[in-house]
């Protein structure tokens, strides 16, 4: 885990969350892979716990993209051609390695924690008049970053039955 500078707020606010989220499972993070030989697939690149738009790892933080379940391929029609692609994302996933159900996050992007505590902007999360903030949809607005963790790590303990 990573240790905040004194004086950097989002540094605390994550070091914060990483507390908060001890013990709540984590998700697992996929590349995808496209080996010579064989089908593409979606291998394991490390694991993160996933609070909203956000993973977040023992030392860094990622933007959220695709969501997916891996399950093993099956031979079966498809009403549509998107249906058709959500199954063979899947199966990369198994392929891959992962169990059937499992959750595997694809696509995600690094933020720049640096950046954000500098005053810029990095995927979702942003410095706002000081305050670290986090857009949690495309069309929304930003919003606290605290009270954003607050309720999702709430929300995700909930699950647990803590």
């Amino acid at each position: 885990m990573t240790s905040s500078e004194p004086g950097d707020p989002l540094g605390a606010l994550l070091d914060r969350a990483r507390t908060a989220l001890s013990g709540v499972p984590r998700e697992a993070l996929g590349r995808e892979k496209t080996p010579r030989w064989r089908a593409p697939r979606i291998v394991r690149a490390g694991s993160a716990w996933h609070v909203g738009v956000l993973l977040i790892d023992d030392d860094a933080v990622y933007a959220t993209a695709e969501v997916l379940r891996a399950a093993a391929p099956v031979r079966r029609g498809y009403a549509a051609e998107s249906a058709r692609a959500r199954a063979e994302r899947r199966a990369q996933a198994s392929r891959g390695g992962f169990g059937d159900g499992e959750t595997v996050h694809v696509g995600w992007t690094p933020i720049d924690v640096a950046t954000v505590s500098a005053g810029g902007s990095s995927g979702p999360l942003a410095l706002i008049d000081g305050v670290p903030s986090v857009r949690w949809s495309a069309a929304g607005g930003f919003t606290p970053l605290s009270g954003y963790l607050d309720e999702r790590i709430a929300l995700l303990r909930q699950g647990l039955g803590d």
